[in-house]
């Protein structure tokens, strides 16, 4: 499953690279992907209906004939770090509550090289604030709350002082 970008992350990436039609695929929001999208965001499943409505479609990054990433090369993302979506650049790190836990991913060179989240936090230089702090972002890109558990304010709801 490739991680759908958001609206705020594809102008992201299209203003770094330009207008690329190849970088991006619209993908129907199959079972399987509302499924994963239900398990990755566990405490949010009206937001995710929402987002990812049955029979919808969700934009990713395109990927090459192999399933690889369009932008992923033996020496890493073709991207400048500042233009990576959030999962991307959170990658192999999840925030589920207040923890921080690692993608059992096959291929993966960082939980190859290191065993524990505190060795893969060293290995990225990635302090843990930062996780939580992309993981917010990555929250907030979709119009989630930056945090599981906080109510949703959109910005019709939204209260601004007079």
């Amino acid at each position: 499953m490739c991680f759908p970008v958001s609206t705020i992350e594809r102008l992201r990436i299209e203003e770094h690279i330009g207008l690329d039609r190849g970088a991006f695929t619209l993908e129907p929001n199959s079972v399987a992907f509302r499924d994963s999208m239900h398990r990755m965001f566990p405490n949010d499943g009206t937001a995710v209906e929402r987002l990812f409505p049955e029979g919808g479609s969700h934009a990713r990054l395109s990927c090459d004939k192999e399933g690889r990433c369009v932008f992923l090369r033996r020496s890493g993302c073709l991207l400048p770090r500042p233009a990576r979506p959030y999962y991307c650049r959170l990658f192999p790190l999840w925030v589920t509550g207040d923890r921080i836990t690692v993608f059992a991913a096959a291929g993966c060179l960082a939980r190859r090289e290191a065993q524990d989240l505190a060795a893969i936090l060293d290995l990225l230089k990635c302090a843990a604030f930062t996780a939580f702090d992309l993981h917010g972002r990555l929250r907030l890109a979709w119009g989630l709350p930056p945090k599981e558990g906080l109510p949703c304010v959109t910005p019709s709801r939204a209260r601004f002082p007079k």
